[in-house]
């Protein structure tokens, strides 16, 4: 006799619901059994972060979220439909394979140097933007872009990696072999190590930026360890004091935060 036939399927559920999402979409092809169990909302509610039904609540979505999809539907829709929470300033999301916590802080919820300035920074709208609103670069030759998100909203045990989200405009000026600077750190914490990186770099200088599948482009800014989620507010700083080069045409989406080995779906 099969020994999971004779298993209540509750059972099967919570065995499953200690694996991973992966693990439990291939045990739902195993058996019929199998897949009811694997399909729960039991497992699923395991898999979906404490948090989900206040974050869903806080977001501009619909909370009917929570109430319309079960709650493997619900996994996979915040995998591949990010929601806005801070009044759309933010995105929350899922990452596939763990559902880890993804973030993505958009222009408008960045402190950027001169940004509220309309001879240096220009406040548009873009189709492939997933915010109304990106910051395009006029004309100054000062630089600064920073983030803050606090460490408790993240996942715990998680090693992140920030992201800066860019494109160029059709013309740009002054970031081809310049190296900016870019740290992350603990607010309050004198911990922080820069990183130097090329937005636009030479034929010699290696790609440090790659391709997305949203028509945007992302360069690594550095990288944290949440461990507890107690370490108070996390920045993300990118800057350039090069005051003999003006630079323009740089167009900012946000900065993400997301697991370090997590691929742009």
């Amino acid at each position: 006799m099969d020994i999971t036939n004779a298993l209540p399927v509750e059972c099967i559920s919570h065995i499953i619901s200690l694996t991973t999402p992966r693990d439990a979409c291939r045990l739902a092809v195993v058996s019929p059994i199998f897949k009811s169990a694997a399909d729960s909302d039991l497992v699923w509610e395991k898999f979906l972060p404490s948090d989900y039904k206040l974050i869903i609540s806080n977001s501009v979505s619909s909370s009917s979220l929570i109430t319309s999809l079960s709650k493997k539907d619900l996994y996979f829709h915040l995998c591949h439909y990010p929601i806005f929470i801070n009044n759309g300033t933010m995105s929350f999301e899922l990452e596939k394979e763990t559902g880890k916590k993804c973030y993505m802080v958009g222009a408008r919820d960045l402190c950027i140097g001169w940004g509220s300035t309309p001879s240096c920074w220009k406040w548009t709208s873009l189709p492939e933007s997933r915010f109304l609103e990106v910051a395009e670069l006029v004309y100054f030759w000062f630089f600064e872009v920073n983030a803050r998100i606090e460490t408790r909203i993240l996942s715990h045990r998680t090693n992140y990696a920030a992201y800066l989200v860019f494109k160029f405009g059709k013309s740009t000026d002054g970031f081809r072999s310049t190296q900016l600077a870019s740290a992350i750190y603990v607010e309050g914490i004198n911990d922080k190590k820069r990183q130097g990186l090329f937005l636009d770099p030479s034929r010699n200088t290696p790609k440090l930026f790659h391709d997305r599948r949203d028509g945007w482009m992302e360069i690594e800014m550095g990288e944290f360890f949440n461990k507890n989620g107690d370490r108070g507010t996390l920045l993300c700083s990118l800057y350039d004091f090069d005051r003999f080069g003006t630079r323009h045409g740089l167009v900012i989406q946000g900065i993400e935060f997301r697991p370090k080995k997590m691929l742009m779906h």
